[in-house]
């Protein structure tokens, strides 16, 4: 059944707002600001922003000549076929259950604030149970869209864009702290930009929820183009006054407040009210973002499943309700034991880790496509061709591996759980689409899988950049057992019955 075409240029912008509007802004800065850059975080985040428009061109072209359900895994398919829309969709998948899981967290740190402010004799209380919280609001959200509960739309845009504008116009009007945007030494301050550039890349991420509605845009041919690039020019210039206001009331001191960055400056520059008004809002945009990422998680986990290379029970549709209710309960499990941990670092960098994987492919997409499409109808043409993809495709690698030089924890462990995860993506598609035709085949995907990961693992430890992953067994011996697991892969997978 074809879908109807009804949305303008004007919902278009906001469906991009609404997605690039959401919870990372009240929860990514912290860690930024106080660990990073300073207030050098106004220059990652100008950064950040262009390098997010520098990828959206890409999502322009393609989004414009190829407007249906799927979006960057219809691209990534149409170009490289089934393995490696297996591998995006996998890392998309991930991208999103991350992101729900930081969104949790958000919600929860939110509402302890706000208990802080009105009972605080409760706050201890309420951040000892944060996991329990998180994982309650997890099944709270995951019930209401089995349920298919209608999201907020266009009044919640309007209502953040007002409490935004009300917070960096009174802070302007204020005497604010002068602040270095630019680090006072270049070659010392310039990684830990580049690193809160990573850290803080995530708050762009929603605005690609644009692109999973293509198919719905009237004209998309011109309005889906010119909705990324409005939604980029809108948010970029946001978020960085944002943040220049808020690292202007906040100074820069050498321990990190309990209490969240952006809500401490909410108080500063709106006496009474802002810390609990950024509360609210801060928990309004959790919930909304989770409950979009639960919806684009099913309808990843839905399209594999269509496509072979997920179990068809995901695409079960409840009786009632009509909605996925089993691609929704498998994300919310997983989401739940992420949303426990509730390690807002690490849960950022992993989520830009899928994030950026994905990037670099749809990149290489367009890449592809023009080769191999050449006479395809593209109504957007990204400028400067071949040179913004690619450096979209570098700028994208080099986010994802730049803070493993800075020796940054929280990279190192998203990076580890990257590979790891990586190596789990691999076995899936290989037991999935080869395991029926030999048990031999598989154990040796196994085996390969094993070695090659024990092998990366290792290497990351000599070099400092993780903990000793067996910590009691020399790195040699750990080599020879890779060594012999990658050969015993080898053999098995390649064997002839």
């Amino acid at each position: 059944m074809k879908t109807k075409r009804e949305l303008g240029l004007f919902n278009t912008v906001i469906m991009g707002l609404s997605g690039a509007i959401g919870f990372e802004i009240f929860v990514l800065l912290d860690y930024a600001y106080f660990h990073l850059a300073g207030s050098s975080i106004v220059s990652a985040l100008l950064l950040a922003g262009l390098i997010n428009l520098l990828i959206m061109f890409s999502y322009c072209e393609l989004g414009a000549a190829m407007p249906e359900v799927g979006g960057e895994y219809t691209y990534i398919k149409t170009a490289y076929g089934g393995y490696i829309a297996f591998i995006s969709g996998c890392f998309r998948w991930l991208a999103s259950v991350f992101a729900a899981a930081l969104a949790a967290v958000c919600f929860t740190q939110q509402l302890a604030y706000l208990f802080s402010l009105f009972v605080p004799e409760i706050e201890s209380f309420m951040l000892a149970q944060m996991p329990l919280i998180a994982i309650a609001v997890v099944i709270i959200l995951a019930t209401s869209e089995i349920k298919g509960a209608k999201k907020p739309g266009i009044f919640i845009v309007f209502a953040f864009i007002a409490i935004f504008a009300i917070f960096i116009a009174s802070g302007l009007l204020r005497e604010l702290t002068p602040l270095e945007i630019l680090p006072k030494q270049p070659l010392e301050g310039l990684p830990g930009v580049f690193a809160a550039t990573v850290y803080m890349f995530p708050m762009f991420f929603g605005m690609r929820a644009l692109i999973a509605s293509a198919a719905f845009i009237k004209h998309p041919g011109k309005n889906v183009p010119k909705g990324i690039l409005l939604s980029a020019l809108l948010i970029i210039p946001l978020y960085a006054s944002i943040a220049y206001v808020a690292t202007g009331v906040i100074p820069l001191e050498e321990t990190r407040p309990p209490a969240p960055f952006l809500n401490l400056a909410a108080e500063n520059v709106l006496p009474g009210v802002g810390g609990a008004l950024f509360a609210i809002a801060g928990m309004v945009a959790s919930l909304s973002a989770l409950g979009t990422s639960l919806t684009v998680q099913s309808s990843i986990a839905r399209g594999m499943s269509r496509d072979g290379y997920l179990p068809k029970v995901l695409l079960s549709i409840h009786r009632r309700f009509g909605t996925p209710y089993v691609a929704i309960i498998a994300g919310s499990l997983f989401i739940m034991v992420l949303s426990a941990i509730g390690a807002v670092e690490f849960l950022g960098y992993a989520a830009s880790f899928g994030s950026l994987l994905v990037f670099a492919l749809v990149n290489l997409s367009l890449l592809k496509l023009r080769k191999k499409k050449p006479y395809m109808e593209r109504p957007f043409k990204t400028p400067l061709y071949p040179f913004t993809p690619i450096a979209g495709v570098i700028m994208s690698v080099t986010l994802l591996v730049f803070p493993m030089f800075l020796r940054d924890v929280n990279a190192a462990s998203a990076l580890v759980s990257g590979i790891g995860l990586t190596t789990l993506v691999l076995m899936t598609y290989y037991l999935r689409m080869m395991g029926r035709y030999r048990l031999q085949i598989a154990i040796g995907g196994v085996g390969l899988g094993i070695g090659v990961s024990l092998v990366l693992l290792t290497c990351l430890s000599e070099a400092c950049f993780v903990s000793p992953i067996l910590p009691y067994i020399p790195s040699y011996i750990i080599l020879v057992i890779s060594a012999i697991s990658i050969i015993a892969g080898i053999l098995n997978a390649t064997a002839h019955g």
